[in-house]
């Protein structure tokens, strides 16, 4: 095995009320004029304001951009863009979901090299732009943590994956005590973006010692405590948990891959607008039970760290176990399929030689066990669609 390249934000601050030291992070990193990027809802709950107080009374000035949308698009990142250059900043502060922070990620790299994010897109590399300081309220993407950024192009909606050292954070403040007011369906879709992380990152063919224990450390959590996040919010011990195994999971993904569910997952969010963290939970079982054969060791793993399988189990029967525990996760958590969730019928099969194309030119499907061609992945949509 080659050696493995670890990239990690400088700094990360994990616990409750580690959103409270961002005055004392600008001042470590010799920071002192960000522009604070958010969307509007977040504004209205009073996260911003909880974020600017402390910021005002220790006389930093700070602008704001908060107008992110849900799975930000080229659109969105010129006008935070366009915010970024009508001020003298040295900084952003991104507030939100993985939406908020990939719209930063984006900015921070256009501001200082110019150009169309699809100059960006893989399999280009993208150097370190301005500094990001990201502050995650939802327990989900690992955003915080990766050195990926994904933004959909307007001029035909795909949706491009942007990778390179620099759309890492510089640093990454994980407040669990953001995610108390998560409503079910965010927090299920979330979490289950982690699971996903964490069984992509084990199960990858660039997987590695480093991310192959924090993976399982993921998985482990996420199981244990998901649906108690899902079915009481304002858990602490468990929202702590899935906030902390969401870090984990975007650490091991972005030091090892995300693999087929994350490639067949980003072509349904651009073309019919399904949340990134829905559009892998209705992927999560069907994808797995088409790949388990190909890493049955890896796979049986994960079925054992997540309490679905019994040490004792042979890896066969860890593998039908692992598939059926993860189709009993999604409906226990309420996961709607494509047709349920309202994409009509005719427009999923009409898409289906255009999502196939888009997955595989992401480039993940090539990191999974077993490999797929245009013709498995539609016929994997096809098996999606009939549940």
């Amino acid at each position: 095995m080659s050696a493995a390249a670890i990239q990690l934000p400088r700094i990360l601050r994990i616990g409750a009320g580690a959103s409270q030291t961002l005055v004392a992070t600008l001042r470590e990193l010799g920071l002192a004029r960000p522009l604070l990027v958010t969307d509007p809802f977040l504004i209205q709950q009073g996260f911003s304001e909880r974020l600017l107080a402390p910021l005002a009374a220790a006389g930093v000035s700070c602008g704001m951009f908060a107008d992110c949308v849900p799975d930000p698009t080229t659109d969105s990142v010129a006008a935070c863009l366009q915010v970024l250059h009508g001020g003298d900043y040295d900084c952003l502060v991104a507030l939100g979901g993985g939406s908020s922070l990939d719209t930063a990620k984006a900015v921070s790299v256009l501001a200082l090299h110019g150009g169309e994010m699809r100059d960006y897109k893989m399999p280009a590399s993208v150097a370190s732009g301005l500094p990001v300081i990201a502050i995650p309220t939802t327990a989900g993407t690992g955003a915080e943590v990766t050195r990926a950024a994904v933004i959909t192009d307007t001029a035909n909606q795909e949706k491009m994956l942007c990778m390179g050292l620099g759309l890492v954070p510089l640093a990454a403040l994980v407040d669990f005590e953001l995610t108390l007011s998560m409503p079910p369906r965010l927090t299920a879709d979330t979490g289950l973006d982690s699971l996903c992380h964490a069984i992509e990152a084990y199960v990858s063919r660039r997987a590695n010692p480093f991310t192959d224990s924090i993976a399982l450390a993921a998985m482990q959590s996420i199981s244990k405590h998901i649906r108690t996040a899902w079915a009481e919010p304002d858990n602490r011990a468990a929202r702590e948990a899935m906030m902390l195994a969401a870090t984990q999971g975007g650490i091991a993904f972005a030091n090892a891959s995300v693999t087929l569910i994350h490639g067949m997952s980003r072509p349904i969010g651009a073309l019919f607008h399904v949340p990134h963290g829905l559009s892998n939970a209705m992927l999560l079982a069907e994808v797995t039970a088409w790949s388990v054969a190909h890493a049955p060791e890896r796979y049986a793993r994960c079925a054992r760290a997540m309490d679905m399988a019994a040490a004792g189990d042979s890896d066969a029967l860890a593998l039908d176990k692992l598939v059926a525990g993860l189709r009993q996760l999604t409906a226990d958590l309420q996961v709607p399929g494509p047709g349920a969730w309202g994409i009509a019928e005719d427009d999923w099969f009409g898409a289906l030689g255009a999502m196939a194309q888009q997955a595989l030119a992401s480039g993940s499907p090539g990191n999974n066990p077993r490999i797929p061609d245009a013709a498995d992945i539609e016929g994997l949509y096809r098996r999606v669609w009939a549940g």
